[in-house]
């Protein structure tokens, strides 16, 4: 396969999730041992690889935009759409001018072989190669960093839940997973490359075990007991599966750090039951309650949909009202989108465009002051931060142990990927992070 790859240039475009980005990167690494390195400014690529996402419309046609931009600033390469949008609507991008391969959920780990194949045969049969939601069972392995130096570690794939809303589970398939010692091995092998800090990544991490008998909190221990590495984040992890001995657990352990993100998607209990959510209020607020006593400091992320079919203004009233009572950090807000074929088009009381903005800038906004609160919190005190290689003309950052933003100045270029002790001073001039200061 190398042989046919020897000397070509690839250009990659991600969108959507954390999960895409180190699927993305993992893919890369496969086709850079078999020859292809990543295009550089100003060159053109003999292989585009577009890597899609379709949790909304506007996020639709970013993907088809992407692909026309990708076609047009490198003519004649060989283009490859996969991700979720590829899994959803494979004949809509086919007839998009350019595209060569549309390669779905199941197909995504074989993409390299794929390619060599066609650049082999020259073959334009088997344009499009998905497999139906109910027949994907593959988990594909992903543990990568690409150009950041944190690791993202895929332990989970796919989902059951099949909220009203949601269109995952028909692009992602059913819930599947790696097994704990295969992660563990993943993960002794980013020891050895010198990382030293992994996030955990996946569709829906806490049901893990589906496929192998095995559970999360097992994974966790497991993990934690991995030499070398300082610190794992759990990107996101759903209420009613964040259990006490999780919580618990990542309050005393060695390398977990005091940092969740959890999606509420709406504070108001009808809202949640139209949604087909599996929990209400306040079993969030407990889990929430839970953490702060364990972890006074923790950051905590939560994820809220606005404007959601059935979102009376009262409803949204009682949402702003809960998650303005709850001790978090940070809210990530989005607008409800019509997704086809989602149970949520038979839920009545649209919501207006202009409705849904409001009530997102309103979370916007109350998130802005949380986090400033938070971080404001910080000031004045010592922490440890893993430094970031910055982009030209930026200084380094970094994130203390429970995510807080911060800027070092005075670092040398050899603190890259180093674990340093600074001192958190005031706010950057967009209060987005804290200045700090190397104290050792």
């Amino acid at each position: 396969m190398s042989s046919i790859f020897q000397g070509k240039k690839a250009v990659y475009y991600t969108l959507g999730c954390k999960l895409n980005f180190a699927e993305t990167s993992t893919l890369g690494q496969q086709l850079k041992q078999a020859g292809v390195r990543t295009v550089r400014k100003g060159e053109q690529a003999d292989i585009c690889i577009v890597n899609t996402c379709s949790v909304t419309e506007v996020a639709d046609r970013k993907c088809r935009q992407a692909i026309h931009r990708l076609v047009k600033n490198h003519p004649g390469a060989f283009v490859v759409v996969t991700g979720c949008y590829a899994q959803l609507k494979p004949e809509r991008i086919a007839t998009i001018e350019g595209v060569d391969l549309v390669v779905g959920a199941e197909q995504k780990g074989e993409i390299a072989s794929l390619i060599a194949s066609r650049l082999q045969t020259h073959s334009v049969e088997d344009h499009i190669l998905t497999t139906p939601m109910k027949d994907i069972r593959t988990f594909a392995p992903s543990c990568s960093r690409g150009d950041r130096t944190r690791y993202f570690l895929k332990v989970q794939d796919g989902c059951d839940y099949f909220c009203t809303y949601c269109t995952i589970p028909y692009a992602r398939g059913r819930s599947r997973n790696g097994t704990i010692a295969s992660l563990v091995e993943q993960a002794r092998q980013v020891a050895a490359e010198g990382g030293k800090e992994i996030v955990i990544t996946g569709v829906n991490i806490g049901d893990f075990g589906k496929s192998t008998g095995e559970t999360f909190f097992d994974l966790v221990k497991a993990l934690d007991a991995v030499e070398g590495i300082s610190r794992y984040r759990i990107s996101s992890i759903e209420p009613n599966l964040l259990t006490d001995e999780i919580i618990d657990y990542v309050a005393h352990s060695r390398a977990f750090m005091p940092h969740f993100h959890i999606p509420l998607q709406s504070g108001c209990d009808e809202v949640l039951r139209l949604m087909h959510r599996r929990y209400d209020t306040a079993l969030f607020a407990d889990r929430i309650a839970h953490i702060r006593r364990v972890m006074p400091d923790a950051f905590i992320g939560v994820d809220v949909i606005v404007g959601t079919r059935g979102e009376t203004e009262e409803y949204f009233d009682t949402a702003y009202r809960f998650l303005e009572g709850l001790d978090i950090t940070q809210l990530h807000v989005f607008s409800y989108s019509e997704r086809p074929g989602t149970q949520a088009l038979k839920i009545a009381h649209p919501v207006s465009p202009e409705e849904k903005h409001r009530r997102s800038q309103l979370l916007l906004e109350l998130s802005d002051r949380k986090t400033e609160v938070f971080y404001a919190r910080h000031i004045g005190s010592e922490a440890t931060v893993l430094l970031e290689h910055p982009k030209p003309g930026q200084p380094f950052h970094g994130f203390t142990d429970n995510y807080v933003r911060v800027e070092v100045a005075d670092a040398p270029a050899c603190m890259d990927n180093q674990l340093v002790c600074v001192r958190l001073h005031g706010f950057n001039d967009d209060k987005t992070a804290l200045k700090a200061s190397i104290t050792s």
